[in-house]
């Protein structure tokens, strides 16, 4: 796992590094910086609306005595997305966009409960009761 992690978190910033120096190259610094700050304001904005549509939709569920577990897959994964776009950087906005559009959720909702459903068969992950 640290070595994954490592690579994460060198590789990630040396792409992105890359991507934003060429960008500024090809359009300019100027836009390149707009750009940045404009995806950043959006995603905020983004996730920010789908997060609180979310959380109301995770109360209806408690008051109709229904568990909310694919919701809050939703929720974690909407989170995950507003945080890649509040991160500089094009690669990440990309990724935090396609965690934010509904129609490519659903895909890493799916990858998300594949693996989770895995890790609990192996014994990996223990769910408690109160």
């Amino acid at each position: 796992m640290f070595i994954k992690l490592l690579i994460i978190f060198t590789l990630v910033p040396v792409l992105e590094l890359y991507v934003l120096i060429e960008a500024g190259r090809q359009i300019g610094a100027g836009p390149t910086i707009a750009m940045i700050f404009f995806t950043g304001i959006a995603g905020a904005y983004l996730a920010r609306r789908q997060g609180f549509n979310l959380l109301n939709k995770i109360q209806q569920d408690l008051n109709e005595g229904r568990v909310p577990a694919d919701k809050i897959l939703d929720g974690a994964i909407i989170l995950a997305g507003g945080l890649l776009l509040l991160t500089p950087g094009f690669c990440t906005d990309l990724f935090g966009f396609l965690l934010l559009t509904p129609v490519t959720r659903v895909i890493f909702k799916g990858w998300l409960q594949k693996w989770l459903e895995k890790k609990i068969q192996r014994g990996e992950i223990h769910i408690g009761r109160f």
